[in-house]
């Protein structure tokens, strides 16, 4: 009886006892996976840095990342908010000169300006021509679309042309000629939204010989 009691609690211990030779888990397998996974994209980063570090043997790097010394001679990243340029910046947060400089990027007035600006206010004459149609069949959001969608650009385009006193006045007058044609659309009067539209289309003719 005894032997059989001692054989009974050997098997009971050795039930819980760590085997050896287990095999492990599909989540341990996944995690080992993920964990290879990185160590080898890691790897890849840090081989990859030193070749992008030394691009050019003997150069120092073009900009400045986070400190109050650099290159000066090429453009930062506003991260020294200038003081690691050769010359005065646009703003603190910003890579190029200022404006108006003779090295500057950007000169006001130049012939490309012109043209682009100039080409804003005759696709807004075409879109002008539309507004009796519209008007005329009572379609009024055209009428409030067509004042809208575009003008933004018109807008910019006529106050950077004004240049002479007359060509502020008008340009004045345009303004003026566009929102009543928009808020009497907005109010469905034929007669005046009419009259407004007209206006306006004639003024920016005017404007636009004025140049």
């Amino acid at each position: 009886m005894k032997l059989v009691l001692v054989a009974t609690l050997a098997a009971s211990v050795s039930a819980f006892a760590p085997q050896n030779n287990a095999r492990p888990t599909v989540a341990v397998q996944a995690e080992n996976s993920r964990r290879d996974a990185l160590s080898t994209l890691v790897a890849a980063g840090v081989a990859i840095v030193p070749a992008i570090a030394n691009a050019a043997a003997g150069e120092s790097p073009r900009f400045s990342v986070f400190g109050l010394i650099g290159d000066g001679t090429s453009y930062s990243e506003g991260a020294a908010f200038g003081s690691d340029q050769s010359t005065p910046l646009y703003s603190p947060y910003s890579v190029y000169g200022e404006a108006g400089k003779e090295d500057s990027l950007y000169k006001q007035g130049n012939s490309d300006e012109i043209k682009r600006k100039k080409s804003y206010i005759v696709e807004s004459q075409k879109r002008l021509t539309k507004l009796p149609n519209y008007v005329s069949r009572k379609e009024w959001v055209n009428v409030k679309t067509e004042l809208t969608r575009y003008m933004y650009e018109t807008r910019g385009a006529v106050r950077g042309l004004a240049k002479t006193d007359e060509q502020k006045k008008i340009a004045k007058a345009f303004f003026q000629a566009i929102e009543e044609a928009s808020l009497q659309a907005t109010l469905k009067n034929q007669d005046k939204c009419a009259a407004a539209s007209a206006a306006s289309a004639k003024l920016l003719d005017q404007f636009y010989a004025s140049l």
